[in-house]
């Protein structure tokens, strides 16, 4: 990461009127906390209002560079139903940033607008996703991300078990079902594996190369083609 871009992230990080420990943020940023109070005592150099010092932590007073975010009711309450959701349905990185979403949004908001936040009646509750499902989640997006190739080890409905190495395309959520799009090897066709049936899951060493007829955007057409569109 570019240290301007960290040094961007601090300042999101301390948004939000809490207190942040250099600890905290050196792991979110992968740095030291030695390479944190340096960028705290720079961003502090240049005007930003940051209070606090080594070994309590840090925070930001309000008003620094906030532009209030204007959104409608609906938009207000879409937003925060989604991070609700995200955050009881998601990964443990997606949940996390879910959360922090909330904060932002809720800081940046015109103080009359503050309290749809909480009064946003829709909610997601826990209904059991495992960690290791959450675990999971989180793996296979960041193997989108890198395009890495990835080993499952995997068991059908039937209970038959398979090895498969795969190319992960993307991620779809069935309401407490998600599953891994993927061109797999194997079939040499475009498969769904539910990840609450791949027993393990590991890199596989390989990246691959984006082609348009293995995208996702091809899963989608030959879906839509036999399915009709998708909502």
């Amino acid at each position: 990461m570019r240290r301007a871009d960290r040094l961007f992230q601090i300042v999101q990080y301390l948004r939000g009127g809490r207190l942040v420990t250099a600890a905290k943020l050196a792991e979110r940023l992968e740095v030291s906390e030695r390479t944190i109070y340096r960028d705290i005592a720079d961003l502090q150099s240049t005007g930003v209002p940051i209070d606090g010092e080594a070994g309590i932590g840090y925070i930001m007073r309000s008003g620094f560079d906030l532009p209030p975010l204007m959104f409608t009711h609906d938009e207000i309450v879409a937003l925060v139903a989604g991070a609700r959701i995200v955050r009881s349905w998601g990964g443990v990185a997606m949940a996390r940033a879910a959360e922090e979403a909330l904060v932002k949004i809720e800081a940046v908001l015109p103080e009359n607008d503050r309290d749809r936040v909480a009064a946003t009646k829709i909610f997601a509750p826990y209904m059991g996703i495992s960690d290791e499902t959450r675990q999971a989640i989180d793996a296979c997006e960041a193997a989108i991300e890198a395009r890495s190739i990835l080993s499952l080890a995997y068991r059908d409905e039937q209970g038959s078990a398979t090895d498969r190495d795969v190319q992960p395309l993307g991620l779809w959520f069935w309401g407490k079902v998600w599953t891994l799009v993927a061109w797999c090897e194997l079939r040499d066709d475009f498969r769904m594996f539910r990840l609450d049936r791949i027993a393990e899951m590991k890199a596989a060493g390989r990246s691959y190369t984006p082609v348009a007829e293995r995208s996702l955007a091809e899963c989608l057409r030959q879906i839509e083609a036999e399915y009709g569109p998708q909502r």
